[in-house]
């Protein structure tokens, strides 16, 4: 008995082919763990800095008071207080310290003064 069997095709290198919604489909499973840990990175920055500001405050706990005299700006006051510190560093301090929004002082003005001692 003869089996007449028709010749089986056999595919080889049949390609996965993505219509335009698989590819985006795709796009967005591969894209959605990157935008979370982007997203999670940017959401910890707040944290980090809140903490750094907190072991600069730790290193200045004691402070002392100074009251601002007519004719003197922020800058002359840091130079008196900044020893051998640079006095950019010193006038950033003292805002930091009293929550300047910028480094105007008027006379009668009670700043807190980094104690550097």
């Amino acid at each position: 008995m003869t089996i007449n069997a028709l010749p089986q095709r056999v595919n080889r290198g049949a390609r996965l082919r993505l219509t335009a919604r698989g590819r985006r489909a795709l796009a967005g499973a591969l894209l959605i763990p990157a935008v979370l840990g982007v997203g999670a990175g940017i959401a910890q920055i707040p944290t980090a800095m809140a903490g750094h500001e907190q072991q600069a405050a730790a290193a200045y706990e004691q402070f002392d008071t100074y009251t601002v005299m007519g004719g003197e700006t922020l800058w002359s006051i840091a130079e008196k207080v900044a020893g051998d510190r640079d006095v950019r560093d010193v006038v950033h301090e003292i805002m930091r310290l009293n929550n300047l929004p910028n480094a105007n002082v008027q006379a009668g003005q009670q700043l807190a003064l980094p104690n550097f001692n």
